[in-house]
């Protein structure tokens, strides 16, 4: 973010919420970092040192502020957009990438160096991807002590922390008190693990047009999986070997609302992290929309709805099985085929609080999915061969759709797999990659919201040309134009792309 020091002391001053998220100060007369929005009164600008990143200021030797509480903070990264390397192994630390592993794995996944990737850190967010995965265990375990009355050792867990000693220590380390000493919200301990759950607030940069989210997951909810209620979204969820419920709503304020099932605790960041991605939750509305404004057929569109964003996908794999079932058909349709080949092939959901919510299955795993005879399967049978050989793929890699160097390299790797064509590539890396330039040209949705007075639709490669004054943002025109059509344009009905 390109700001002098002089100019983010006035934001602090002015507490303008527009660079919340963008930008922390260090107070060292008080060893404290805070967000722009703080009530405390505004140090003195020579005890303030400002930084990028809560990462970059908790590298430097501050602790989070109790008053601001950073964690609750959205998580922008005003790098976005500048560095596709970065944002790519945000998101895998977000996952829980250096929970297990290291930076030298975390490089190679994304294809550089391990200095290199320090500095591209460094440069862009100001410190360390370890620092970075430290300050996200560390703000999510505080943000659970803040807004649940889970045990100890079920939030040490919850927040990534590898033991309950390490947590206490890293606690007293930075807090220079125990972590019971930072609870708020008194009466006794409730468990969250062996069927119980917790709730906890998710922020985001306003505006957020929760209507058009939920419509758009409620089109494509598919029975026994997902459901959507009174405004609320609900869905069975597999992370790993972890298996649980979330359900989400909308906040009072700027935040979304997150309520997780997961007896397994330990899986609580890779859950969260899948939220944030399936609700695009770290998009900034105000850079995208500037951007796309520039163009007049646009500009109207985002108007109409500027807290639009681009939905995301819970798992790879769901996703590119969804978009073969879809080809060529409605999303009616294909929810409902996605319905039937979960309750024969997905295993059972044992919790009847989920039962009473419409939720009875998991969405089939890939090695069940594997073993389907394509005979019994309500599709064409090239189809059907085509279904199984991707659900074998993924069996034999499970990180078949994990993120690649390049949304071109991506692309590529997708469309080597069975069933999968250039739409149905593109479609994943926007959902489920979470490309904000991913852009599926072939789609008739897209054609059909640009045609003319006269009622010529440009053809792909048209759209494809047209589409280059949108970069780096293509998925979130798409995501307009889609939101614009009328006919509720669908995921599943586009050229013969696979």
């Amino acid at each position: 973010m390109d700001m002098d020091d002089d100019a983010c002391y006035r934001a602090f001053q002015m507490r303008d919420a527009r660079f919340d998220g963008r930008i922390f100060s260090g107070v060292t007369s008080t060893g404290i970092y805070c967000r722009p929005i703080c009530p405390a009164r505004t140090p003195k600008r020579e005890n303030m040192r400002f930084y990028r990143s809560a990462a970059a200021a908790q590298e430097a030797g501050f602790r989070p502020c109790l008053r601001c509480r950073p964690e609750t903070s959205p998580d922008l990264g005003s790098w976005r957009g500048t560095s596709n390397t970065v944002s790519r192994a945000l998101g895998l630390i977000e996952a829980g990438a250096l929970d297990n592993g290291d930076v030298d794995s975390l490089a190679e996944r994304l294809g550089v160096g391990e200095r290199q990737l320090r500095r591209l850190f460094q440069q862009h967010v100001g410190a360390s991807p370890v620092a970075v995965a430290q300050t996200r265990r560390v703000l999510l375990a505080k943000q659970l002590l803040h807004e649940t009355r889970m045990p100890m050792a079920e939030v040490a867990l919850a927040a990534g922390f590898g033991s309950v000693r390490r947590f206490n220590e890293t606690f007293q380390q930075l807090f220079d008190r125990p972590p019971a000493k930072l609870r708020r919200l008194g009466g006794a301990e409730v468990a969250a693990g062996e069927g119980g759950a917790a709730t906890i607030r998710l922020p985001y940069r306003a505006p957020y047009d929760w209507p058009a989210m939920l419509a758009f997951l409620s089109a494509r909810s598919i029975p026994g999986v997902e459901a959507v209620r009174e405004g609320r979204y609900a869905r069975s969820l597999r992370v790993g070997a972890a298996r649980g419920v979330v359900m989400i709503e909308p906040g009072e304020g700027d935040y979304l609302k997150a309520t997780l099932r997961f007896p397994k605790v330990e899986a609580w960041p890779a859950v969260i992290a899948r939220v944030r991605r399936v609700f695009d939750l770290a998009a900034d509305p105000a850079v995208i929309q500037a951007h796309l404004s520039e163009d007049p057929d646009l500009a109207p569109l985002v108007a109409a709805r500027p807290g639009l964003r681009a939905p995301g996908a819970w798992d790879g794999f769901e996703l590119a099985v969804r978009a073969v079932l879809g080809q060529q058909i409605t999303v009616q349709a294909a929810r409902m085929l996605a319905g039937k080949i979960t309750a024969a092939h997905g295993a059972p959901l044992e919790d009847e609080a989920a039962h009473a919510l419409g939720l009875t299955h998991f969405f089939p795993e890939p090695a069940a999915l594997a073993q389907a005879d394509v005979e019994t399967l309500a599709m064409p049978r090239a189809r059907g061969r085509a279904l199984v050989g991707l659900a074998a793929a993924a069996a034999a890699d499970p990180e078949l759709f994990g993120m690649r160097r390049s949304l071109d390299e991506a692309v590529a790797a997708l469309r080597a797999l069975p069933g999968i064509g250039e739409w149905t590539a593109q479609y994943i890396a926007m959902r489920a990659l979470r490309e904000p330039d991913a852009f599926p040209s072939a789609d008739i949705g897209l054609m059909r919201a640009l045609e003319g007075p006269d009622g010529v639709r440009p053809t792909a490669a048209e759209l494809l040309a047209r589409a280059e004054r949108w970069r780096p943002w293509r998925a979130y025109a798409a995501s307009h134009l889609w939101a614009a059509d009328p006919k509720n344009p669908s995921e599943s009905k586009h050229a013969k792309a696979a």
